[in-house]
């Protein structure tokens, strides 16, 4: 094993195969890192078993879905009281699992604390999710946005 994680450098050339295109064969992945199908199979069951490699997804493309605004949202969050039954992040992580707006959430160290990556329809769109949910949302103090422009580098 060549790093500390455990991870080889043929594990390394599956991972990085299996990000470029999760549809490989085991026959095309084994061909492309030069191992036998059986040996590869082996290789990403483990990878699997051991929460390297956490799922499969589909990339897709936002506008082809009708989500044609990207935004990513600042979120600063009040600060924790000890008369609060429940803390702001924890009321707040819970929330954001309902919201069908945010496609991704990150916590962040420093001016924020959480970064929002929203897809929605149009202005409107986020101007409703913004007003009615997100400002709404009892832990939320603050809030700055970002419109993406252009992807210059991403997956779906």
């Amino acid at each position: 094993m060549s790093n500390a994680d455990g991870l080889d450098a043929i594990d390394q050339r599956i991972i990085a195969a299996l990000r470029q295109d999760a549809r490989l064969t085991f026959e095309q992945l084994a061909e492309r890192v030069g191992l036998s199908s059986s040996a590869v199979l082996r290789r990403v069951r483990r990878l699997e078993a051991e929460g390297v490699i956490t799922g499969y997804a589909a990339q897709v493309a936002p506008e082809r879905m009708g989500l044609g605004l990207l935004a990513y949202i600042n979120v600063r969050l009040e600060k924790h009281t000890p008369s609060q039954r429940q803390s702001p992040m924890d009321s707040f992580r819970a929330a954001v699992q309902g919201w069908s707006e945010v496609v991704d959430c990150v916590a962040l160290a420093g001016e924020m604390d959480y970064l929002l990556h929203v897809q929605v329809r149009d202005m409107e769109h986020f101007s409703r999710f913004i007003r009615d949910t997100l400002l709404r949302h009892a832990s939320v103090q603050d809030c700055k946005t970002s419109f993406v422009l252009e992807r210059v580098k991403g997956r779906g």
